[in-house]
């Protein structure tokens, strides 16, 4: 599935920076593809769509971030039980590394529900929504980069 079928848009991670109240982070993947390809990868063995415990969200850097300010990499979201990507887009590391920020902060300052939420879609229609605690990030080599990931207290990779 092509990169550019994919759109992502990001809310309330301004917060962090403010004296603002928390507020989930959510993050929107907009897909302007055929939906039946997107629909397929998302759909179990039983046909019902993927919960949020059977996926799983990363972020792979193409370089290294604090040395190449411009830094990119790629967001993925896999089926936890097969592997297989679901979707994958480019997205800048500041980005991402400050959507993940928010994403800790809410989890310190919530209830402890989810830590962040994402919603995907089709053509602007939504077909899933996951509430997710978990966002590993991984350098250029493959290698898990603790410190950046979203890693709930408890959990053993």
């Amino acid at each position: 599935m092509r990169r550019d079928y994919f759109e992502l848009a990001v809310e309330h991670v301004d917060w962090v920076d403010t004296d603002a109240d928390p507020a989930k982070p959510h993050v929107y993947i907009d897909f302007r593809g055929p939906e039946d390809l997107l629909r397929e990868r998302l759909t179990r063995t039983d046909g019902d769509l993927l919960d949020a415990e059977e996926t799983d969200v990363a972020f792979r850097l193409q370089s290294d971030h604090e040395r190449d300010p411009d830094a990119t990499g790629v967001v993925g979201v896999t089926n936890r039980h097969t592997g297989d990507f679901v979707l994958e887009l480019n997205e800048s590391a500041d980005d991402v590394l400050r959507f993940i920020r928010a994403a800790r902060e809410y989890g310190r300052a919530s209830d402890g529900d989810g830590r962040y939420r994402v919603e995907i879609e089709v053509d602007g229609d939504p077909l899933v929504a996951y509430e997710k605690e978990t966002f590993l990030v991984y350098d250029a080599e493959g290698n898990l980069l603790r410190r950046e990931s979203l890693i709930p207290s408890g959990v053993e990779l």
